[in-house]
C-alpha cells in the first residue's frame, strides 16, 4: 500500500499550543510512514469545517487530522465551539467517506491542562492512519 496521505487543519487560536501539537503530529506521521500533503491554518476550531471539506474533496487525501486547543473562558463559549465543530467534523467524515480525526483538546480546560494535552496531535494522526488502513481492509 502506498503511504497514507493526510491533510492537517490547524487552529491558529492558542497557536503556542497548537504549534507544539502540530510538530508532535508531524513526527508521528513520519513514524507511521504517512505523508502530510497539505496543511491549512484556520483562525480557530469553529472555522475548521470548510477547510476540512476542501481537503476531503481532493483525490490525493486519504484522511484529515484536526489540531486545535479550546481553553475555558468566563462563559460557555468554549463548549459551544467544540460541540459544534465536532458535530460538523463527524458529518463531513461521513459525507466524504474519509476519516477525519478529532485532535482538538478542550473544552473546559486551563492553559496548563492544554499544555499537558499536546499529545492529542499524535493521537489524532494515529486514529486517522488506523481508520484508513481498517477501511481499506473492507474493500
Amino acid at each position: 500500500m502506498d503511504s497514507i496521505k493526510l491533510g492537517f487543519v490547524i487552529a491558529e487560536f492558542n497557536r503556542d499550543i497548537t504549534y507544539m501539537m502540530e510538530k508532535v503530529a508531524e513526527e508521528h506521521a513520519k513514524f507511521l510512514n504517512a505523508e502530510v500533503k497539505y496543511k491549512i491554518i484556520v483562525p480557530g476550531a469553529f472555522d475548521m469545517p470548510i477547510a476540512i471539506k476542501r481537503l476531503l474533496e481532493k483525490d490525493d487525501i486519504d484522511a484529515v487530522v484536526t489540531i486545535g486547543c479550546v481553553i475555558e473562558g468566563d462563559t460557555e463559549h468554549d463548549e459551544i465551539v467544540v460541540q459544534n465543530a465536532a458535530r460538523k467534523i463527524a458529518d463531513l467524515s461521513l459525507d466524504y467517506n474519509k476519516p477525519v480525526a478529532l485532535g482538538i483538546s478542550g473544552p473546559g480546560m486551563t492553559r496548563l491542562q492544554a499544555e499537558e494535552r499536546i499529545e492529542y496531535g499524535k493521537r489524532a494522526v494515529e486514529a486517522a492512519v488506523k481508520m484508513v488502513k481498517r477501511l481499506n481492509e473492507l474493500e
